[in-house]
């Protein structure tokens, strides 16, 4: 983290994004970068790009990049961990008063670089934000968006903003604030809004450009971990879940009891008794998973590893 720098040496924007199979966009991207940053009369900026241990070649285009621009800076990460991970590493390094995080596929245009810069200026506020007009993909990809933020917002009692996009104008003392957090299995929209401060948004189109690199198990995985990262009402809700149904239980056998002693009716039906064996056990794994993920999460903190591990930092040439 670069919070020591001293201010008379820091550039005035910084811009970060994340390198994941990114090698048919990184040359327009920064070029589109460099034109929009030289619209706006910046007067020293620095791109920087972290690897997210890529399996294509955008590791040397980077390099070569390098080599013709003395603005950008390649952070090198010796493995792949993960989107969010990378893009917080990236905040770690950047020495900006302002902060330009996004995406490097393109699907979020380098130019709105101004309309942020003209939001944050008017509002005065520390972070502006896109959030998608609409949100993209066939019936699945929309339903399936929709009740993730629903269930989260549902299960966590947080109203978090729906459908927000990496694309995000930052002030520096909100990204220092930002990289407080310690979470080891992290969610950066989660903890950008726990952040607090006052934020902004404003409304993005988002075309599918590409095909996303988020797989259905791993858009579920993020669903469990925003879930048991923000609320720990899943465990209460077993708690109560436990009540209610030993009471049953209990006012079932009451009942079971007056009947025979008090009428002479014998307790009979092999399939409610099996259908009573399903339930209960279906709810002992249900319940047994939730505290086993709570249990997993806490193993991963506890832990203390490091959310990434950086290779090499890579400096622009300047002569």
């Amino acid at each position: 983290m670069d919070s020591d720098t001293p201010i008379a040496t820091r550039p005035a924007l910084s811009v970060v994004t994340s390198l994941y199979k990114s090698e048919p966009y990184i040359e327009e991207f920064h070029r589109r970068v460099t034109q929009t940053v030289g619209k706006l009369n910046i007067p020293s900026y620095e791109i920087i790009y972290v690897n997210d241990g890529s399996p294509d070649g955008v590791r040397d285009l980077a390099l070569k990049l390098l080599n013709i621009d003395p603005h950008a800076v390649l952070v090198d990460l010796s493995r792949n961990f993960g989107h969010h991970k990378a893009l917080l590493t990236g905040l770690a390094y950047a020495k900006g008063e302002r902060i330009f995080l996004l995406d490097c596929d393109l699907e979020e245009d380098p130019e709105l670089l101004v309309q942020l810069t003209e939001e944050i200026d008017r509002h005065g506020c520390d972070v502006v934000y896109g959030i998608q007009k609409t949100r993209r993909g066939n019936w699945f990809e929309r339903a399936s968006g929709h009740f993730y933020y629903w269930i989260t917002n549902a299960v966590s009692g947080i109203e978090f903003p729906t459908n927000p996009l990496t694309l995000r104008l930052m002030t520096r003392r909100y990204v220092e604030s930002l990289l407080l957090f310690r979470e080891r299995e992290v969610l950066l929209n989660g903890v950008s809004f726990l952040a607090g401060y006052e934020q902004a948004t404003i409304p993005v189109s988002k075309p599918r450009r590409n095909t996303s690199t988020y797989s259905f198990a791993m858009r579920f995985g993020q669903l469990l971990l925003s879930i048991i990262s923000f609320s720990d009402r899943p465990l209460k809700w077993v708690f109560y879940t436990g009540i209610g149904t030993t009471f049953l239980a209990l006012v079932y056998i009451a009942y079971i009891f007056t009947q025979y002693f008090f009428f002479g009716i014998g307790v009979s039906g092999f399939t409610s008794i099996i259908l009573s064996v399903w339930l209960i056990g279906g709810l002992n794994f249900l319940f047994l998973g939730t505290i086993g993920i709570y249990i997993a999460t806490i193993f991963s903190e506890t832990k203390q590893r490091p959310n990434a591990i950086v290779r090499a930092v890579y400096r622009g040439k300047t002569g």
